[in-house]
């Protein structure tokens, strides 16, 4: 077990099938005293009237996604309030990332991006039992991923690494992580 970062928020993200799960789940169970956040459950919370984010957003999707983003950034500041390693999984790109840092409260804020080749999403997509992708291609959150998402925090392209070697991979960055509001 790693002693950790201690009380502190990180954020993993990176598009749908590039292991945002897996990594979060174990990067909090290699810490002493962590929660694993997953941004998707306050989606799945709300029971009628959801608006699904599509490719050509609504107003109202877009406002599900902030008020997603906002009790995410809340539930993590309040575990590291109370002295937890709060790993947040979801999917933040393009300058959601910068909105979401700001939302956070809790120094040290630690940002993990994890960016796959679109190959190695396609066939990790390919392999498990849910699909992310519908309307949405993996090419266009790619291209989110590379082209839109500031180049905050700790980008790890995990193509070709296991699940516990880009938790290794995680913990050996987190100074390169930490985002800095000096």
């Amino acid at each position: 077990m790693d002693t950790g970062p201690g009380p502190a928020v990180v954020l993993i993200t990176g598009v749908m099938a590039a292991g945002k799960s897996t990594v979060a789940q174990l990067l909090a169970e290699r810490l002493p005293r962590a929660a694993h956040v997953r941004g998707d459950v306050f989606r799945r919370m709300t029971v009628s009237g959801r608006e699904e984010l599509m490719p050509e957003e609504t107003t109202e999707a877009r406002a599900q996604l902030e008020l997603r983003y906002r009790l995410s950034a809340l539930v993590a500041d309040e575990y590291a309030r109370d002295g937890w390693t709060a790993v947040v999984q979801d999917i933040v790109l393009g300058e959601d990332l910068r909105r979401y840092v700001a939302r956070v409260r809790t120094r040290p804020l630690y940002v993990v991006v994890l960016a796959p080749s679109t190959a190695a999403v396609r066939a990790r997509e390919a392999a498990r039992p849910k699909t992310g992708y519908g309307t949405w291609t993996v090419d266009a959150l790619d291209h989110s991923l590379r082209e839109e998402t500031p180049g905050i925090g700790l980008r790890l392209d995990t193509s070709r690494q296991t699940p516990d070697e880009t938790v290794a991979a995680i913990l050996t960055g987190l100074p390169a992580a930490r985002i800095r509001t000096d």
